[in-house]
């Protein structure tokens, strides 16, 4: 029997690596020619993203306006177009299971729907059953309550038998209110120390390996 009906799965960086290859790496592009002055370090991208959120980061660090925010997201659907991430290993045994012993995987990501199954399809042959991506009006995206809110709606579901799994602080912030359980995916930010114990402190659960998670979930 499942522990959860529902799997509800961040995208970046909880089941993609692409902070390092895909985020950083292409917003130091956009950088390069909206602000040339600018200097940024992966770990001050990292933490600003953590502390802010990616456009509250832009909005309130950079001072984007609405049509640099244009160019930014014009830019990264460009280069995720041409850069496609690896997942972490394990994750797809994850994913497998959840389906195989008939659950639901949800995906609620800042990233675009069309990138996410492209990711699925090729890496795991598998889509998820409901993606909410950016493509959303910014009142339904995380950490707007709306996703859970549609999923336990849509499958008569209760808080309890969904899980968030995510790395990132507005997860948690869309799944408290709520009384959804919020487990960090630690695995992904094992360099940055503070941003972890901040995470823990928070969260329901904290798995440092996507095999505590599958542990955690199916044992």
């Amino acid at each position: 029997m499942l522990k959860f009906k529902c799997l509800v799965l961040d995208h970046d960086d909880t089941v993609v690596q692409s902070e390092k290859t895909i985020g950083y790496p292409c917003f130091c592009q956009t950088l390069s020619r909206l602000r040339p002055e600018a200097v940024l370090t992966f770990e001050d991208y990292v933490m600003g993203c953590h502390n802010l959120g990616f456009v509250a980061m832009c909005r309130e660090k950079w001072q984007f306006t609405d049509e640099e925010l244009k160019v930014e997201y014009q830019d990264w659907m460009e280069f995720i177009r041409v850069n496609q991430p690896v997942p972490f290993p394990g994750i797809e045994r994850i994913i497998r299971r959840q389906k195989k012993e008939g659950g639901l995987i949800c995906v609620v990501s800042h990233s675009n729907s069309v990138n996410i199954r492209r990711d699925y399809e090729t890496n795991f042959h598998i889509l998820p059953d409901r993606i909410y991506g950016c493509e959303l009006p910014k009142e339904q995206q995380k950490p707007a309550a709306y996703p859970l809110e549609d999923i336990m709606r849509r499958y008569e579901l209760s808080a309890e038998q969904l899980i968030v799994v995510d790395d990132m602080k507005l997860a948690w912030k869309m799944s408290k209110p709520l009384g959804v359980p919020f487990a960090f995916a630690a695995w992904s930010k094992a360099e940055f120390p503070q941003l972890t114990e901040d995470m823990r402190s928070i969260s329901d659960f904290t798995f440092d390996s996507v095999a505590e998670l599958e542990k955690f979930l199916f044992e």
